[in-house]
């Protein structure tokens, strides 16, 4: 409408702005009437082609909006239809709804009631066993001439001695699996330990040979009359053999820690070429001044490696030293190192003090650094040295105690103890002589071949197995579990070793046919 009346607007001033025109023409003269009445008719025609070009557009743009109009009716009638498709499905789903409900209503009145009628059943069965119940007590106070009292009691009595059975046998029972829960439960123990430190195997032994670069060099060791081996020998304490053993000389001794100060003297001397009493003098000084710190350094070093603080010097100097000493070729110090993290580890387990137990388990061979030097062995001899430097009585009487010498008092002597053998038995830990390596191999197959049954036997693991192979015509799987025992019983009566060895029998039955 807006539109419309624009062109009427237009089309009106077109038309009074014609007519000014034509009345300036007018005015201006008469000779321009006959130019006033065609520009008049021109005018009138422009006005009559803009008002119908104007009524066309007013159609058409008024069946626009009717269309657009009509499209919003149909669009919002099509909503319309689906608000109401959804109306009607909740409606029904709230009329099933209403019809389950209705359903579970009635199956609730009915277990109510069924329940209700059961209850009222219980209460009757009740009171009729009540009644039962107390004619029957009547009647056995007549019977046996009890009173209710007495009655109790024999019955207390009876059911006492019962119980008492009972309780004994189930203690037994609950003892027996405590029993095996505890073995189970200490192996898991050391098992988890040895897993977690794992430390290498011993490779390595105390050596006394020196190499020389030629046999004249063996000469200006001797000296004139033999003035320089005797003036080394004073001076380290040790003994120098020289043989016809070409480019070596061996040197002999029972202190370990003199023994290498003159290896490592004897050493210098030959690389130096200066060798008489004077030098040879100069150089063990020398040595002993490197040998005492390299000592302390690795009491020190080992110290630091498990983390225990506050040792006596005099203690840490001993530590050093058991570098220097070897159990069956396991270096001692790397000993005690691995049972202190073991001890360590086991007592977190059970619930101790760790550093307690590392402590303990580094110092327990301390004695072996003096053995040498004191009377005894070297559990009672490192016991006296702990003391005397001021160790807690715990890590005494670990010292004191882990070779099971004297009775148990603290409870890490008993985990210093479980390390010290586990480090010792583990495999590889320590090395025989190879003569008696392979007379006990030996001893353990031939034990083996002396029972009836046996076809075979291998020791394997260094020992710590036998594989024994059963005929299957001479045994049965009962004869073959009895000869595994009889095997095991054997060895423990006859042969002596560390830690344990394990006899596994094997019993088949093999059949072979060749196909041509």
């Amino acid at each position: 409408m807006d539109i419309t009346n624009l062109l009427i607007s237009g089309a009106v001033g077109t038309v009074v702005g014609g007519g000014l025109v034509l009345l300036y023409h007018f005015v201006a003269g008469k000779d321009a009437k006959s130019k006033a009445k065609l520009v008049m008719d021109e005018a009138l025609r422009d006005i009559e082609g803009t008002r119908k070009e104007s009524e066309l557009k007013i159609k058409e743009q008024t069946l626009n909006q009717k269309a657009e109009a009509e499209r919003e009716i149909n669009q919002a009638q099509k909503e319309l239809r689906k608000v109401e498709r959804s109306l009607d499905k909740r409606e029904s789903q709230a009329d099933q709804l209403s019809q389950d409900l209705e359903k579970q209503k009635r199956i609730i009145e009915s277990s109510q009631n069924r329940l209700k009628v059961k209850l009222e059943q219980a209460s009757q069965r009740e009171k009729d066993l009540n009644e039962i119940f107390e004619k029957q007590r009547k009647q056995l106070h007549q019977i046996t001439g009890l009173s209710k009292e007495e009655a109790s009691l024999r019955l207390l009595k009876l059911l006492e001695d019962e119980l008492g059975q009972e309780v004994g046998s189930r203690l037994m029972k609950h003892e027996k699996m405590m029993a095996e829960l505890a073995e189970e439960k200490s192996r898991e123990i050391l098992l988890m330990t040895m897993q977690r430190f794992a430390a290498s195997q011993t490779a390595e032994s105390t050596t006394s040979t020196i190499d020389i670069p030629n046999d004249e060099m063996k000469g200006r060791i001797i000296g004139r009359e033999g003035r320089n081996i005797r003036a080394f020998e004073k001076e380290t304490g040790v003994d120098v053999i020289i043989d016809d053993t070409p480019g070596v000389v061996i040197v002999s001794g029972f202190d370990p820690v003199r023994r290498e100060v003159a290896r490592i003297a004897l050493d210098q001397l030959i690389n130096d070429g200066r060798i008489h009493p004077t030098r040879i003098e100069e150089v063990v000084a020398e040595t002993n001044k490197e040998i005492e710190q390299f000592i302390r350094k690795k009491g020190m070093e080992a110290a630091e490696e498990v983390n225990v603080q506050g040792l006596h010097e005099r203690v840490v100097d001993l530590l050093g030293r058991l570098h220097f000493r070897t159990s069956y070729s396991q270096n001692v110090l790397r000993h005690s190192v691995e049972v202190a993290f073991l001890s360590g580890m086991v007592a977190e387990m059970i619930g101790l003090d760790g550093d307690m137990a590392r402590r303990a388990g580094l110092l327990h061979d301390i004695g072996k650094a003096a053995d040498h030097e004191m009377e005894g062995g070297h559990p009672k001899i490192g016991a006296d040295i702990l003391k005397r430097h001021g160790e807690g009585e715990e890590v005494v009487h670990a010292a004191l105690g882990h070779h099971d010498e004297i009775v148990i008092e603290h409870p890490y002597t008993v985990v210093v103890a479980t390390g010290d053998a586990c480090s010792a038995s583990r495999p590889g830990a320590r090395r025989e002589s190879l003569d008696r390596y392979i007379k006990r191999m030996e001893e353990l197959e031939t034990i083996a071949l002396e029972f009836k049954g046996v076809a075979q036997a291998f020791a394997v693991q260094a020992g710590r197995e036998v594989r024994v192979i059963a005929s299957a015509k001479d045994a049965d799987d009962g004869r073959a579990a009895k000869i595994c025992r009889d095997i095991a019983n054997a060895y423990q009566d006859q042969l002596t070793y560390p830690g344990e060895v394990k006899v596994t029998v094997i019993r088949e039955s093999r059949f072979t046919e060749l196909a041509k």
